[in-house]
């Protein structure tokens, strides 16, 4: 039997993972033990002792349950999965064994109430998520209970949702409001014990756009922080014990992160590594907070003691992002050294009382005047994974011209490091073709080029597959697949490596005969692009 669940397991494995048309497999060795391993218990108010066990898991494919009442046998669950059994009245330590794939396991024991004394001293506790809008969470308690139901008490919702005597759980309203909280405890009895509260619902105030995005850099202009933009130290800690008395989280606005520092009183950042700001010239934070307060901004030196600290005190607009460019000499002035700073602290004013969103934490100075870029990165591939039409670490397949005659871009072929590269000036749009020997990248799985360059504001890439034929019919006409690829804001002075799906080609439905790449440089007609590494790859 077991053998049949390593099987259907496996099969299960697959249809999640999806078929893919290159020649994956899964490594079963590094699949890691079960995870956050529990179990819903809950049981039938009629004496009977009948209780019901629902298991949860990370990364499970199979459960033993063994219920801790003599009985031998254990019983087998699979995810999602439920299984009944019949306790005497007694408090039992049940046993449940989660499985991984590859026999990995993890054991948690939990505690099983069987009482059929109707529950006593309820205690309910709601609070709102100080992070997160509309969400509560409440917790109850009781003596000989091992369940509760809660009515969350919100039109449409009349089911309940059930979790352990003691354990906590969460809900989401659509709206905030007054809402009338039911909770009904449980045990094996026949009766029941329940409270009802009428509890208001709060909004959480935070920001519903991001902050402006930071200009393109090159590396040695700054130093981040925190910032999705440019490379962050490693290893930085955001909320080290201190303590503070608010609360941390780190807030997602689609996708965009950003720290939120609840109720802040004081709030340390611990830098990963000890940074050299004296080097820049300005201290850039982005802040947004829904208060009137204001913010004092603390780089801190390492070892610095609390008489020898130096702030910059901003006040907040409410409701909308505040930008600060700090010149460095604002702290410098105060006497503050910024050769070794390894802290920043922030405090709140009024004391404790208002919350921050803080994004985009880094130094900067003037941007650097650079002539040119050095060598491409070298690809690292293996050549027998690569079709290649332009790249000094690969064999490159033929391409009948790199900027076909409708273009009126001047093309360069120039060495750098003595690492040939593809010059473009006064970019507009160019055509690179390979009529005489179309590519077929159908075993391929990724598109790959490397851009330079100090003016490109966008970039676009098109492939196009001129079909059997070998013919260019014309946008979606005969037997011919293209798709455009539109990049926004490339970092500019360094070398971007574009490392493209195919899938993300969403037009190019075949193939099999790519004839035309064609690069497209904005502003216009206007801008010097250096390409590198161009090729297929799987």
């Amino acid at each position: 039997m077991k053998k049949i669940h390593f099987i259907i397991s496996l099969f299960v494995l697959a249809i999640t993972l999806g078929c893919t048309d290159d020649n994956s497999t899964i490594d079963l060795d590094a699949v890691s033990a079960p995870i956050n391993i529990a179990a819903l218990t809950t049981v039938t108010q009629d004496n009977t002792g009948k209780v019901t066990f629902l298991p949860k898991g990370e990364g499970v494919t199979q459960y033993e349950i063994y219920f801790g009442d003599g009985t031998t046998a254990p019983a087998n669950v699979g995810p999602g999965q439920t299984t009944t059994h019949k306790y005497a009245e007694g408090v039992y330590q049940a046993k449940i064994v989660a499985t991984t794939l590859n026999g990995k396991t993890t054991e948690i024991t939990q505690e099983v109430i069987v009482s059929f004394k109707a529950p006593e001293n309820l205690k309910v506790v709601i609070t709102n998520d100080l992070a997160v809008s509309k969400k509560v969470t409440l917790t109850a308690t009781a003596d000989f209970a091992l369940f509760y139901d809660v009515y969350f008490g919100e039109a449409g919702k009349p089911e309940p949702i059930s979790a352990n005597n003691g354990a906590s759980v969460s809900y989401v309203y659509q709206e905030a409001g007054v809402y009338k909280i039911r909770v009904v405890s449980k045990s094996a009895a026949i009766k029941t014990t329940e409270e009802t509260k009428d509890f208001t619902v709060t909004l959480v105030n935070k920001p519903s756009t991001s902050a402006t995005t930071p200009p393109n850099r090159i590396a040695t202009d700054v130093i981040a922080i925190y910032s999705s933009k440019y490379t962050n130290i490693a290893g930085t800690d955001f909320n080290p014990n201190w303590g503070q008395s608010g609360t941390y989280a780190e807030f997602d606005l689609n996708g965009d992160k950003m720290l939120n520092y609840i109720k802040l009183s004081y709030q340390g950042i611990d830098i990963g590594s000890s940074i050299d700001a004296s080097i820049m010239e300005t201290l850039h934070i982005d802040v947004w907070s829904a208060d009137n307060m204001s913010i004092d901004i603390y780089p801190l030196p390492n070892g610095v003691q609390q008489a020898d600290e130096r702030f910059v005190r901003k006040t907040l607009v409410p409701n909308q992002w505040n930008s600060f460019d700090i010149p460095l000499s604002d702290f410098t002035s105060q006497g503050l050294p910024l050769n070794n700073l390894k802290q920043f602290k922030f405090v709140g004013n009024p004391f404790g009382a208002g919350t921050v969103f803080i994004d985009n934490i880094y130094f900067y100075k003037v941007p650097t005047v650079v002539s040119g870029p050095t060598a491409a990165p070298t690809p690292t591939l293996p050549a027998a994974k690569v079709i290649s039409m332009f790249s000094n670490a690969y064999t490159n397949v033929n391409v009948d011209t790199w900027r076909t005659s409708w273009s009126s871009v001047t093309l360069e072929d120039i060495t750098i490091s003595g690492n040939a590269t593809k010059k473009y000036s006064a970019l507009d749009v160019v055509g690179i073709q390979t009529a005489s020997s179309q590519i077929d990248a159908t075993a391929m799985t990724h598109f790959h080029t490397d851009i330079w360059s100090s003016d490109l504001t966008t970039f676009k890439i098109k492939l196009v597959d001129f079909g059997a034929n070998g013919v260019y019919d014309g946008p979606g006409a005969g037997d011919d697949k293209e798709h455009e690829i539109t990049f926004a804001s490339p970092a500019k002075d360094t070398w971007v490596s574009l490392d493209i799906p195919l899938s993300d080609f969403a037009g190019l439905t075949t193939r099999a005969h790519i004839t035309q790449l064609i690069y497209v440089g904005a502003p216009s007609g206007n801008t010097t692009v250096y390409i590198d590494n161009v090729y297929f790859h799987n």
